[in-house]
């Protein structure tokens, strides 16, 4: 065989040989260099040892973080318990008189967690790789990650991993000691759109002396934030939008016993009140006697909710409002006076303090649409059950019979006596169908806020303003009132702040109802008692 051949061969098998030896075991000396010393030497060491990938790093590191890691001479010990061990071989060793402890700053602490999810970085699952990298963008960042970050960079082929690394990259470079490397990362990161990139930008031009470099991130950051712009005004409309459908679901109850019935029902609020206690009350059953079935107690309160405001609905009219109809002021005195009732009776059988109301599950938690906006599930829940709701108020009011009768009496009371329907139960049932829509609205809103006794309080106000507003008896009024209320009074809030928002959307609404008495939306035709 020829010379050159057998060297070649001999070559082959070197490389062979090498590819299938194991990685280089953590040394002795490495193992003391990371654990006693100077910081930077220390952190040095460390970010050698994970760009080299020893496979004992990680174990090392976690048991230094759990001070189980003592030092005696050139000697790394593990103290488990009472148990003492050679840190690197797990032998069996004597405890001995010099033993001393290693000390950990902050800054070493965020270098070794940086270290532990710089070793998954090669990890095969791609979720193990992108929660290493978003840890390492949390943590402590030093330029020695970077022969490592390079590494992972040139091996990894999700587009969207790739992506993070180069961020991460970035963020390392934008505080490097070369300006040209701080101008090149602040370029790159201007094509980002998170909010912890426009932090650190923020953060590197106020420390920044240089000129070129200080341009460059004052280009950055003024792009970064025209992105982040998007999210902020996306998430303020879902916020007004989310906020118009709580008021619209609050309103729609009111919309039939004040629209429809012209009852100035001040009670209102504690229907809602009663609909949230329900719903907490369905919550803490399901959690006594069917925890495997929690996630489904919301669903099986809805109809507790609506059945017991409609229970003291009917209650309230048969008992009380059946002998004010046509008399506003004496409703609103009675009403009022029952609604402190109300809020005593619940003081008394559930106590002063708010009560605690759990999201299920598959309410917790929300989607993320940009970096910087994510819409809880919660209330996107209650936009999609509002808009239900409505639909089914909507058909029940236009296409049952019930429908019919509420539409007959309280277009023409006399007429529609003396066709044969009974007035008295219609408006029992008309009322009971509000007060249940009320208990609908608590439902909803025990998933977003405290569950108190003042917790209809805080909308009775609002609830009328949207009937008034939108037209009285038009449920079409109290949909666009209710969201566009809830838009204003946001849009409002981030320019004058949450009391003058109040204040300014009630001198709105004011000066609407001077010019357009009628509301919104008005009834058509000639009024049938005239």
């Amino acid at each position: 065989m020829p010379t050159w051949t057998r060297a070649l061969l001999a070559l082959w098998l070197a490389w062979l040989a090498l590819a299938a030896a194991p990685a280089a075991a953590l040394t002795p000396e490495t193992a003391l260099a990371i654990a006693r010393g100077e910081s930077d030497a220390r952190i040095a060491a460390l970010n050698a040892a994970a760009a080299a990938g020893d496979p004992q790093l990680g174990d090392f590191l976690r048991a230094l973080l759990a001070d189980e890691i003592k030092l005696s001479g050139p000697r790394v010990l593990r103290l488990q318990g009472e148990q003492v061990t050679d840190a690197l071989t797990g032998a069996a060793a004597e405890w001995p008189d010099d033993a001393e402890d290693v000390l950990v700053n902050n800054r070493l602490r965020g270098a070794m967690q940086a270290a532990l999810a710089a070793l998954q970085l090669a990890a095969p699952d791609p979720a193990q790789r992108r929660a290493a990298i978003e840890s390492m963008l949390r943590s402590a960042q030093d330029e020695g990650q970077l022969p490592l970050i390079e590494k992972t960079l040139a091996a990894e082929t999700d587009p969207a991993l790739r992506e993070m690394l180069q961020r991460l990259r970035a963020t390392i470079l934008v505080g490097a000691a070369d300006p040209a490397l701080r101008r090149q990362a602040a370029e790159a990161l201007a094509a980002s759109g998170q909010p912890a990139v426009a932090g650190l930008l923020r953060e590197r031009l106020a420390a920044e002396a240089d000129p070129a470099v200080r341009a460059a991130l004052q280009q950055a950051l003024a792009r970064v934030q025209s992105r982040l712009a998007w999210g902020e005004n996306l998430g303020l409309l879902f916020t007004g939008l989310s906020l118009g459908s709580i008021l619209m679901l609050a309103a729609l109850g009111l919309a039939v016993t004040y629209g429809l019935m012209g009852v100035i029902n001040m009670a209102h609020g504690e229907l809602i009140m009663i609909g949230a206690y329900a719903t907490w009350v369905v919550q803490n059953l399901f959690r006594q006697y069917w925890p495997d079935a929690f996630d489904w107690y919301l669903l099986a309160s809805l109809p507790v909710a609506f059945a017991a405001s409609a229970a003291v609905g009917a209650l309230m009219e048969r008992s009380v409002i059946r002998w004010l109809y046509g008399r506003p002021l004496e409703t609103l005195l009675a009403t009022w006076g029952i609604s402190l009732i109300l809020m005593q009776a619940v003081r008394s059988v559930f106590g002063a303090q708010n009560v605690g109301v759990e999201n299920p599950a598959w309410l917790s938690g929300g989607w993320q649409v940009l970096p910087n906006l994510i819409l809880p599930w919660n209330r996107l829940a209650i936009l999609v059950f509002a808009a239900a709701v409505l639909a089914g108020m909507a058909l029940l009011i236009s296409r049952t019979r019930l429908g019919l009768f509420v539409r007959g009496v309280t277009q023409n009371r006399r007429m529609a006596a003396c066709v044969g329907v009974d007035t008295a139960r219609v408006d029992t049932l008309a009322f009971s169908l509000g007060a249940g829509i009320a208990g609908l609205a608590g439902c909803a809103l025990s998933q977003v806020g405290n569950v108190g006794p003042d917790l209809g309080q805080g909308y009775i106000v609002d609830s009328f303003m949207v009937v008034v507003l939108g037209g009285v008896g038009q449920l079409a009024g109290t949909v666009y009132a209710g969201l566009g209320l809830g838009v204003l009074n946001k849009l409002l809030e981030g320019w004058q702040g949450a009391v003058l928002a109040k204040i300014m959307v009630l001198v709105f609404i004011v000066a609407f109802i001077q010019k357009r008495p009628q509301g919104i939306f008005a009834v058509k035709g000639r009024s049938a008692e005239a």
